[in-house]
């Protein structure tokens, strides 16, 4: 008959999973590190299976470890709900928040994290910014934001605002390799490319009214916020969110690249786990998110306009962004 499994042994397990290191794990929860090893390895002895391989450099999970934690995580969020219920009359939130986003120069965003951890001083926020498609149920993370709505099971995902994807370029770039007219045209340009959710690199790009079109590029990155900062240097052309290009082309930075041929739309949605009851502070950053996601998005509206017709762009030319912006702040 197997014993029961200890609380302290599953946060030691959960939390070296989350943190990937048995020294981080056991500085978050201020306990000496050879306590977390014992307690990992008396909670192999008690299950009689192998949930974590340690190596001098890295901790990978099993894949009875990796069931294992989905279910783990579940009790913990069941167990801290339980506490404080009984507990807390305060009314005050409290918890771990673990979210994941992609890279966003946005200052928007950054303003709602600030603001959400000073209004709940007590939440312990870990905000991870990357390019990479995360697991939440493997690796125990609550919140996502990201684009589209594909999903695992045992995920929700709410669609909060919609944005598009454009193709974007430099003017100086433009005039100095001249303006493409064609999907063809594009053979002759430098690509700049993102990577699939594969982590392989891009090779198509969406064609307006659905389909694709073959690109080929020598500048690929999985850093979109890389990608942006290259486009404006004059990099080459790039298919963006309008969330992440709407300022530049606002200031004229960037320019619009074949309209009519390169569009997409992209769903920002709020990714997290099927829970009937999410933790208080859960909720509270799913909320903020929700709240906030429209007014972030409104600038790129106003940028996505219908395109007009297109022309060669000259130097003479540049001086067109800024009459643009004038007529969109008079709106």
């Amino acid at each position: 008959m197997i014993e029961t499994v200890e609380t302290s042994e599953l946060l030691a397990f959960t939390r070296t999973v989350e943190a990937k290191s048995l020294s981080r794990a056991a500085a978050e929860l201020s306990t000496p590190r050879a306590t977390i090893g014992r307690r990992l390895a008396r909670l192999e002895k008690r299950l009689d299976v192998r949930l974590v391989r340690r190596t001098t450099r890295a901790l990978a999970l099993t894949d009875a470890g990796a069931a294992f934690y989905r279910h783990a995580r579940i009790a913990l969020d069941a167990v801290e709900q339980a506490e404080a219920s009984v507990r807390r009359s305060d009314n005050v939130i409290r918890g771990t928040l673990r979210v994941t986003t992609p890279p966003m120069q946005n200052p928007g965003f950054h303003a709602l994290v600030c603001d959400f951890a000073r209004a709940h001083p007590d939440v312990q926020i870990h905000i991870d910014a990357s390019s990479r498609h995360v697991d939440l149920l493997r690796e125990g993370y609550d919140v996502a934001l990201r684009g589209g709505t594909e999903l695992t099971p045992g995920l929700v995902a709410r669609t909060v605002a919609r944005t598009a994807d454009v193709a974007v370029a430099a003017p100086a770039y433009l005039a100095a390799r001249g303006t493409p007219r064609s999907a063809r045209d594009l053979r002759a340009h430098r690509c700049l490319l993102g990577f699939t959710r594969d982590g392989l690199p891009q090779t198509h790009w969406p064609k307006a009214g659905g389909g694709k079109m073959s690109v080929e590029g020598s500048f690929v990155s999985n850093d979109i916020t890389l990608l942006v900062d290259a486009a404006v240097r004059g990099l080459g052309i790039a298919v963006l969110p309008m969330l992440l290009v709407g300022a530049a082309l606002e200031r004229g930075d960037l320019v619009r690249v074949l309209p009519e041929l390169i569009h997409a739309e992209t769903r920002m949605s709020i990714v997290y786990q099927e829970k009937e009851l999410l933790p208080p502070q859960v909720r509270a950053f799913i909320d903020a998110l929700i709240a906030w996601a429209p007014t972030a998005i409104y600038a790129a509206r106003v940028t996505d306009r219908p395109p007009r017709p297109e022309t060669p762009v000259k130097p003479h030319a540049r001086a067109k962004p800024p009459a643009q912006r004038s007529r969109i702040k008079r709106r």
